[in-house]
C-alpha cells in the first residue's frame, strides 16, 4: 500500500524544527498550555508563541532551557509512525492539521517524550540539535514569545 501525505512546502533546519516539538511539549508539561499556534523557525533564530495567562518567572525560563538541553543530551530517537484517523493514540491532538490533511497521517515521537502529527525534517536523534539557548522573552497581551537558538552545525 502506497502511503500519500500532503505535499510540504518547507525546507526546515531539522536540528531548530525539532527543537520547537521539544519546546512544545516543555511548554505544555510546565505550563498547562496548547502547543504554539504560530512560530517562525529558522537556522540563525527561531520565535514561537504561547498563549499564557502571565508570564513565566526567570527561574521557570531558566527551567525550560535546561529542560530542552536535558532532553538534547538524552539522545532520544526520533522516530516515525504511519497510522490512518482511526488509529490516533490518545492524547494527539489533530486540531492543528489543515483542512485538506491526508487520511494517513505521519505521527512524530521523539523518545517517550512527545509525539505528535507532523509532515516537517527532523534530525535522527536529539543530540544532533546541538544545544538550545533562549536568547529572549516577551509577554504581551496573553503571548508568551521565545526566541532561541541552536547550535547543531547540521545544513
Amino acid at each position: 500500500m502506497e502511503i500519500i501525505l500532503n505535499e510540504h512546502n518547507k525546507e526546515e533546519h531539522k536540528p531548530s524544527h525539532t527543537a520547537e516539538h521539544l519546546l512544545n511539549q516543555t511548554m505544555v508539561r510546565m505550563f498547562g498550555c496548547e502547543r504554539s499556534r504560530n512560530a517562525h523557525i529558522e537556522r540563525k533564530k527561531s520565535k514561537i508563541n504561547y498563549d499564557l495567562p502571565q508570564a513565566p518567572s526567570t527561574e521557570e525560563i531558566a527551567k525550560i532551557e535546561q529542560t530542552l538541553n536535558d532532553l538534547i543530551q538524552a539522545n532520544l530517537p526520533v522516530t516515525y509512525e504511519f497510522v490512518t484517523r482511526d488509529q490516533i493514540p490518545e492524547g494527539v491532538k489533530l486540531d492543528r492539521l489543515p483542512e485538506d490533511a491526508s487520511e494517513t497521517l505521519r505521527l512524530v515521537r521523539i523518545g517517550d517524550y512527545d509525539v505528535c502529527p507532523c509532515i516537517g525534517q527532523h534530525v535522527a536523534s536529539t543530540r544532533e540539535i546541538g544545544g538550545f539557548r533562549i536568547t529572549s522573552t516577551s509577554y504581551n497581551e496573553g503571548v508568551f514569545r521565545i526566541v532561541f537558538k541552536v547550535t547543531a552545525t547540521e545544513a
